[in-house]
């Protein structure tokens, strides 16, 4: 027998087949259990510390998760850490602590094995069984009557399955604190309290942060080099911290970091510092750390759809993408061909993806805080940093890069709409394609030039966005032809593009001549009975008209229709459009009523062809009502456009440019009817609704703000006229340059106004410069040019008469 007795073995001593430990007293307190990180170099202080300290006064559990980056990285724990540690400094005063626990809770069996420490330590609990132990720390926490008070704060970082905490949160106390760091963004979590809310730092705490990382190293930047690496960057801190220590490493500039960071070819794993060197005691690299949060999200329902779901969104733009892009049906493919196997395979699974589980997917990287996903805004739905972006383009194989493209491609293809009557929808979606685009444009044009290309450029030209859809298209030009070489259709198509929005951008002779050269190319590589060829034959006709020659385009369509008719017959949508451009040209050229009886017996056929309600229908009723009106009968126009406008507010939508336009006729022939004042009324309306929808600087909503001027006017406010006149002047060199047609023909409005307002001798010297430019720009022989030195005839004439004599 032991010298102790009772066979019980003293001090961890052995006897027999049993280990007893040694029954160790309750620590007094203050202690803390476990160790609060360090603070870090460079350490900021951010406004979210502030919420932080006023959620954790308040009582009651507090989940510090991100929301609005969504994502590892952006100093969470940091965040928690500073809390801690002042917390624990004040101890017996105001926000202190008497215990404090701070647990790595990665896993259930790390969360169990901290609280047994703390259950040994401060309840005197057996370590040895790790769940009795922990047990008895979870009801020691609990408030006792007449039991001395203690004032504790349980920290939970890092916590990365809600799982892991079932049966384990620490009960709720006035007296207790906790505080949980997680990616995750499950209700078993955020349901638990308050959420405050950790995105990246603003651009003033990234500068600041560089600044002081650096010259902690006796480094140095201009603050413009560091702002603009910043925002490379998206501001998040854990990738300025490795930044700042791979400039400092290798003593590269910021202009040297941010040219290899924008290279295609390089990896972003390769542009931190080594693994055993990362600042602050860091464990992973910036691509590295969200490698578990996508294994995590892969295994939620429905199994093995985050990851590929996560490569559509990497392509795309990361301020906002499309819900309708990727739950197309190119994007559901993509999905069901890619699905990350799991372990217990994918052999039950459904053989086709549906929209409900793409849906689904999105809310797996959601909860990972790997993307944001709003579905209530659906142009925008989901938000990705452009970090997390990046790391995942470095996974794949350039093969898989392309092919992924060719689809992000096909899926923003299949999401835009024909008609875009929602503005804010095509917006986001030229954004995701300027994105794509700039992450993958050779993809784009391999094996040939994608739809969503073209799409692009005819999108911003219709949004009015004409000086950018001609950037557009020349760039596309540049790379169409070093891709496709010179004679691929693709690349004959882009020159027509080209040329199209060089005439909307008011180089009209520049875009006749373009399009007669590309017709020789087109005959040459397509045959002159191509649909293409033809229509490059209608084009050139087109703007031979806008250049003064309505009689030419005129000849020219007529002789373009028998072709046409032949090649593709007389019921072909190209075959009524060229019916339509012949009738309008007939009409500029001065038959007004032949042009009105052309388009009535369009009509007809239109309707026969594609339909009541189809657009083309809508366009001719359009026509017809227009030169109803210019061949007489004022008051038929304006019941016919009254007419067509409830069935284009039915077919298209209120908020339709081409609804917008037919509002505009609408109060036009209202006008010319003798309704001034009303037109003028109309259009005011109109004007709010053209700069909300299509906003200020619109070709459009500067027409409608020209046409108030005018009936204005008309109304009896001459001055009021010139004056508004004078201003939209300003705004039309701003947004289309000084020789644009439009351009040229507000200033021949001020001169005439001014002359109706009584300075005929002003009138007369505006339009004597108005015509150097007119003749310049238009040709000596355009329409305007003899209706300027027609105008400026009048008012030397007048100028003359008012002038006062010698008495």
């Amino acid at each position: 027998m032991s010298a102790f007795g009772g066979g019980i073995a003293v001090g961890g001593d052995v006897h027999g087949d049993v280990t007893v430990k040694a029954y160790r007293p309750p620590v007094t307190w203050p202690h803390q259990v476990g160790v609060i990180p360090p603070r870090a170099g460079a350490f900021q202080r951010r406004v979210q510390a502030g919420w932080l300290g006023e959620a954790v006064a308040e009582g009651g559990t507090v989940v510090l998760c991100q929301v609005l980056s969504g994502m590892g990285g952006v100093g969470k724990t940091q965040l928690a850490a500073e809390y801690a540690r002042m917390a624990w400094e004040r101890g017996r005063e105001s926000g202190g602590v008497d215990v404090l626990v701070w647990i790595s809770a990665g896993s259930r069996e790390a969360i169990v094995a901290a609280y047994a420490q703390a259950g040994a330590d401060l309840c005197g609990a057996d370590s040895g069984d790790a769940d009795q132990a922990a047990r008895a720390f979870l009801a020691w926490l609990q408030p006792k009557p007449g039991a001395r008070p203690c004032r504790w704060l349980v920290v939970l970082d890092d916590v990365t399955d809600p799982a892991h905490l079932r049966g384990l949160w620490p009960p709720a106390s006035p007296l207790g604190r906790v505080l949980v760091t997680t990616r995750r963004r499950d209700a078993a979590l955020t349901g638990r309290g308050r959420v405050v809310s950790v995105g990246v730092f603003t651009e003033a705490e990234a500068v600041a942060y560089l600044t002081q990382a650096l010259s902690a190293f006796g480094r140095s930047e201009p603050d413009g080099q560091l702002a603009a690496l910043a925002r490379d960057l998206g501001f998040l801190p854990l990738a300025l911290a490795q930044a700042a220590a791979y400039l400092s490493d290798t003593l590269l500039s910021c202009a040297g970091y941010r040219a290899l960071l924008a290279g295609r070819k390089g990896r972003l794993a390769d542009l931190v510092p080594e693994d055993g060197a990362l600042p602050d005691d860091q464990r992973a690299t910036v691509a590295a750390t969200w490698a578990l949060s996508i294994e995590h999200a892969d295994t939620l329902r429905p199994a093995g759809l985050a990851r590929p779901m996560l490569h559509l969104t990497a392509l795309l733009d990361p301020n906002g993408i499309p819900a309708t892009v990727l739950t197309s049906q190119p994007a559901l493919t993509y999905l069901t061909e890619n699905r990350t196997p799991t372990s217990t395979g994918t052999s039950h699974l459904p053989d086709r993806v549906t929209a409900e589980d793409a849906t689904l997917a999105l809310r797996a990287l959601h909860r990972l805080s790997l993307i944001d996903h709003a579905p209530a805004t659906p142009h925008i739905a989901v938000r990705v940093h452009q970090l997390i972006q990046r790391a995942t383009r470095d996974t794949l194989t350039p093969t898989r890069h392309d092919h992924l493209a060719r689809t992000a491609a096909d899926a923003l293809t299949d999401a835009w709409p024909g008609i875009e009557r929602d503005t804010g929808l095509a917006g986001a979606l030229r954004a995701n394609a300027a994105a794509l685009t700039h992450a993958a444009e050779d993809a784009l044009y391999r094996p040939d030039a994608h739809p969503v290309l073209f799409r692009t450029g005819r999108s911003l030209g219709e949004a009015g966005q004409v000086t950018a859809a001609l950037t557009h298209f020349h760039r596309m030009a540049q790379a169409i032809y070093h891709h496709l070489g010179p004679d691929h259709p693709h690349t004959l198509i882009t020159r027509s593009n080209l040329a199209r929005w060089r005439g909307e951008a008011g180089d009209v002779a520049g875009a006749a001549a373009a399009l007669e050269e590309l017709l020789a190319d087109m005959v040459r590589v397509l045959g002159p009975d191509h649909p293409d060829t033809l229509t490059t034959r209608h084009n050139i006709a087109s703007w031979r008209g806008e250049a003064g020659d309505a009689a030419g385009a005129a000849a020219a369509l007529e002789e373009l229709l028998a072709d046409v008719v032949r090649v593709l017959g007389s019921d072909h949508p190209d075959t009524l459009t060229t019916r339509s451009n012949l009738a309008y040209w007939r009409g500029e050229a001065g038959d007004v009523a032949g042009a009105a009886v052309a388009f009535e017996e369009l009509l007809a056929d239109v309707v026969r062809v594609l339909g009541s309600d189809h657009p083309d229908t809508l366009t001719t009723r359009h026509n017809l009502a227009g030169w109803r009106g210019e061949a007489g009968d004022v008051a038929g126009a304006a019941v016919a456009f009254e007419e067509l406008l409830a069935d284009v507010v039915r077919v298209l939508g209120s908020d339709h440019p081409d609804t917008l336009t037919t509002r505009n006729n609408l109060a036009h022939w209202r006008g010319r009817a003798g309704d001034a004042a009303g037109a003028v009324a109309a259009l005011e309306e109109l004007l709010a609704d053209s700069v909300r929808v299509l906003g200020p600087d619109h070709p459009d909503t500067l027409t409608t703000r020209h046409n108030i001027a005018y009936w204005r006017g008309e109304a009896g406010d001459v001055a009021g006229a010139a004056a508004a006149f004078e201003e939209l002047l300003a705004d039309r060199v701003r947004v289309l340059g000084p020789d644009h047609p439009h351009t040229l023909t507000t200033r021949h409005n001020i001169a005439y106004w001014r002359g109706e307002a009584g300075d005929a001798a002003g009138a007369a010297a505006a339009f004597g410069k108005l015509l150097a430019d007119v003749v310049r720009v238009l040709g000596p022989d355009h329409p305007h040019t003899l209706t300027t030195r027609s105008n400026l005839a009048r008012w030397r004439i007048r100028a003359t008469i008012d002038k006062p004599t010698d008495s």
